[in-house]
């Protein structure tokens, strides 16, 4: 296909979970600053985004998560203690994360849903496509799937959705998608969603991960979608209305993702992704591989 539609160049986060699962240790911190070996999971997030071409980035956040805008701020105290000790390596780490991108914030209230957080970026977007990232969800930079996602929404328009292959028991801790395949074989037409279904009735083990390009005009379908499961607006409830009527904002596609995905979403995964970003790294994963053969050797 050779249509183009407008560059996307925003991202919105949304990031104004209570983070639950990980209690206590989200009681004081939010659950998107804890460290994924030694970066907070919401740099890699942004650094994501910032490596799809997308560096205007509007975080949604809530209560008590003043400290991710700390953290993409620039903090003169530690950057002089750094420069005066002759610290660079670690002055340039704490530098990076304040020139990653252009941030902005907007609260986002009562924690009524997913779509609605999508919702409070629209003065931000305004009648541009854009993207959405959900800190859950971190992507090995080396499988580059938003930008994958930007490049089939830019020549097909409407909105694109990352879909990933579960196993059909796990299909009911997803959103899912029932689909038609494209000339692409990365790339499906997306003809309903469904969140979280049993797994009798899912249409599909093609299961929507957390990255989105969606097309504006999903806002005007949010603002008239009532609450669906859990009494929340969901954002795949406002996609199936568009997936089932092109003339709203398109068509819906999803782009299928074979790539390395670490979820840090449950304390299981979250430490499982720990172990293998860390068994990856030049500085950590020889010494590190070392230990944890010992380490299982040793307990088996």
């Amino acid at each position: 296909m050779t249509e183009s539609h407008p560059r996307i160049t925003k991202a919105v986060i949304p990031a104004a979970g209570l983070g639950t699962r990980f209690l206590p240790a989200t009681k004081a911190t939010p659950k998107e600053m804890l460290p994924v070996v030694d970066k907070p999971a919401i740099q890699y997030v942004v650094e994501e985004a910032v490596s799809a071409g997308l560096d205007d980035v509007l975080m949604v956040t809530g209560r008590n998560k003043r400290p991710l805008e700390d953290h993409f701020d620039r903090n003169y105290e530690l950057e002089s203690a750094l420069e005066k000790k002759g610290d660079a390596k670690r002055l340039a780490k704490v530098q990076e994360s304040s020139d990653l991108a252009t941030m902005h914030y907007v609260r986002q209230g009562d924690p009524r849903g997913l779509g609605h957080a999508v919702l409070c970026a629209a003065p931000h977007v305004g009648q541009e496509p854009f993207a959405v990232l959900l800190g859950d969800d971190l992507i090995d930079p080396r499988d580059p799937l938003l930008a994958r996602m930007v490049e089939v929404q830019e020549l097909r328009g409407g909105s694109v959705v990352a879909l990933m292959e579960v196993a059909p028991e796990q299909i009911h801790l997803y959103g899912c998608a029932a689909v038609e395949p494209t000339e692409d074989g990365d790339v499906v037409k997306v003809t309903g969603l469904v969140e979280k279904p049993d797994p009798d009735d899912a249409p599909s083990n093609y299961a929507i991960i957390g990255r989105y390009v969606l097309d504006p005009h999903v806002f005007e379908v949010l603002r008239k979608t009532e609450p669906g499961r859990g009494g929340e607006i969901q954002l795949t409830d406002a996609l199936q209305t568009l997936a089932q009527d092109e003339s709203i904002g398109g068509p819906v596609h999803g782009v299928v993702f074979q790539g390395r995905r670490y979820d840090t979403g449950d304390r299981g995964d979250y430490l499982r992704a720990i172990v293998r970003l860390a068994c990856e790294r030049e500085d950590l994963g020889p010494d590190f591989r070392a230990w944890l053969r010992s380490y299982v050797a040793e307990e088996m």
